[in-house]
């Protein structure tokens, strides 16, 4: 007689990782674009005009990055 198959082995608990689908961003949450003053700039616009055209974009596209990195952080 084998000593293996006289007793049953004990349970043991085993974990699977299974990948399931779920909503992540609706439409709705993601903020609308800002409207960048760069953009609206003449074509023929000096250097000065552009750099202060920047300068005022900047802390308008630092919010802007930071809504979408919010956004996308309830993703993970």
């Amino acid at each position: 007689m084998l000593a293996g198959c006289a007793s049953a082995p004990a349970p043991a608990t085993q974990r699977v990782d299974v990948p399931v689908m779920v909503p992540c961003v609706k439409a709705s949450d993601v903020p609308a674009r800002p409207d960048y003053a760069v953009e609206r700039l003449p074509v023929g616009a000096s250097n000065g005009e552009k750099v202060l055209a920047f300068a005022s974009d900047w802390p308008r596209g630092r919010k802007y990055e930071g809504q979408l990195e919010a956004v996308i952080a309830g993703c993970r």
